[in-house]
Order: C-alpha cells, then structure tokens, then sequence
C-alpha cells in the first residue's frame, strides 16, 4: 500500500536536541486548513495510506477536521505521527480516533524523565507521552513507538524495551539518529550526541531480545545488516520495500529514491555483501563525519 506522508508545519511543543527538522520551524510556514484539503483531495485515489505529521501535528487546532475530511475522502489508514504529548488527554484521544485515526505512532526517547526530557528540552514530556501510550492501550489502538538513539540514551534501549513490552505496544522501533545540519557543523555537540554503531550494537539487541521474547515487534531502523548478530537481521525494518511519499515544500517527494540519492550512503565495499540490494546503508551524514569503516560486507 502506498503511504503519503504530510508535514504539516514545524511547530512543536518539544525542542527535541536531535531533531532531523533542525531550525524549520523558525522560517518554513505551516500549511493552512485548505492547503492540507487540497493535497488530500489531489491524492486519495493513488495512496491507501495517510501519515500526518511536522513537526507536532496534534497541537493544530484543525487536526479534527482535517482527519474527518480525510477519513472522508477514503485514505483506509490514517496515522498520526506525534511526540504524545496531546494523548495523556483521554477526551482527545477519543476525538482523534471517532474523527478517523486508525493508527498512532508514538516517540519515546527515554525510560525515565532525566533521559527522555533531557532529550527534548521540554520538562513533563515523558510523563505525558507514557500517560498517552496508556490511554490508547486502555482504547484497543494499535501503538507504535519510535526511540531515536543517541549518545545520552542508548544506553537506556532495553529499559525503553522493557516498559513498552509490559504495557503491550503493537511494535517499537529504534531509528539511528538522523544528524541535522546544526549537529553537523558543530563538533562539540556531533561528540556530545551521535553514539557509533559500535557503541549501540549490544545495548540494541538486547532491546530487540526483550521485544522477541515477549511477543511484541521489534525492529530497527538504519542499522545496516552488518553491525547486527546474524539473529536479529529479521528485525531490520524493511523501508526498501515501503512506496512513500512525502509532501513538503508543495511538492511530492518519492521517500526511496531521496534515499538512493544520496540521503543514505552505502560504499564500494558494501557490493561484496550479500545484503547489497536489501540494505539502505547509514545515514549520508553519518559517513561523512566517521567513515565507512565499520561497516563490513557479509559474504
């Protein structure tokens, strides 16, 4: 099924340090009510999915009308992309989901309030966001949650792996830090905040472990397959094989060619493996700053 993401402005109630969106929301305008019904209507017949986010989706004041008038127009999934935040209220989670939300995917960057608050600069955070995972577990939604790892919380992987496997998340994910272009030219805080693949390899698995032994889906996202143990190669997420879309700046974006263009790098050495065609490689970013020496074929 195709997937459409919209971004809908950069506004958030977080300042999350890692942020992939860097400073947008200091000069990029958010989208206006009609703007977001037009590029729902211009596109529910090729896509069968629907993903909203920014930015903070659910502190615009329209996200009802705009989810009703897409559920309206036919999108069979509609997911909200959210920092949690808004769901510790049980009233607006129960809005979202009669205006049409059918999935919610959630980040949680932390399992106490020291390490995922620090994360976001924004103190309550983790106290909100768990509250909201367990108002949408107490409605029957499917929960996905995405931990992005950094320096200060990989560390802290199976901890995250632990709450959500009790409270019986549909999947969780940990996504490898996208550097933004404020981290990259900055050496301080590249050190300060972007872990090696190295370094997260074992604190990771056992993240996954956690996940596979309790019946919950656990993946990851730009791990390459040759920084995992053979056993976890299942648990990498398969974004090659997703068709979607992002709409930003007025236009659409094929997500997977971005990819193949040089958002994500793979280098010579990475045509000897057999994972070749499967995996995206890491983080252009990434490479630039570090090299592509951890990163060894699997023959």
């Amino acid at each position: 099924m195709k997937t459409l993401d919209i971004k809908t402005g950069f506004q958030c109630n977080n300042q999350c340090q890692f942020c992939i969106q860097g400073d947008k929301r200091n000069f990029k305008k958010t989208k206006s009510t009609e703007e977001i019904k037009q590029i729902l209507k211009q596109n529910c017949d090729n896509f069968g999915k629907l993903v909203f986010t920014g930015g903070e989706v659910t502190i615009r004041e329209d996200i009802l009308e705009i989810v009703k008038y897409a559920k309206d127009l036919g999108y069979k999934i509609i997911q909200i992309q959210t920092n949690g935040r808004m769901f510790s209220y049980f009233d607006f989670c129960k809005k979202l989901i009669d205006a049409g939300v059918t999935e919610f995917g959630l980040s949680i960057h932390g399992s106490t309030p020291e390490i995922h608050d620090g994360l976001t600069r924004a103190v309550g955070s983790f106290e909100q966001t768990l509250q909201g995972i367990l108002n949408l577990k107490k409605l029957q939604q499917p929960v996905l949650i995405n931990s992005v790892v950094t320096r200060i919380n990989y560390k802290d992987a199976p901890n995250i792996a632990r709450i959500l496997s009790d409270i019986g998340v549909k999947s969780y994910q940990f996504a490898f830090m996208h550097i933004n272009s404020i981290i990259l030219n900055n050496d301080e805080t590249i050190e300060k905040i972007v872990p090696r693949y190295k370094e997260i390899k074992p604190f990771v698995e056992e993240g996954l472990q956690i996940g596979i032994d309790a019946n919950v889906k656990s993946r990851v996202e730009t791990i390459p397959f040759c920084i995992l143990q053979e056993k976890y190669y299942n648990n990498i997420s398969p974004d090659y094989l997703r068709e979607s879309f992002i709409y930003e700046d007025d236009k659409l974006k094929d997500f997977r060619k971005m990819k193949k263009d040089g958002a994500k790098l793979k280098g010579e050495r990475c045509r000897e493996c057999k994972f070749f065609e499967q995996c995206e490689g890491p983080w252009s970013d990434y490479v630039k700053t570090f090299g592509f020496d951890e990163f060894k074929p699997i023959k």
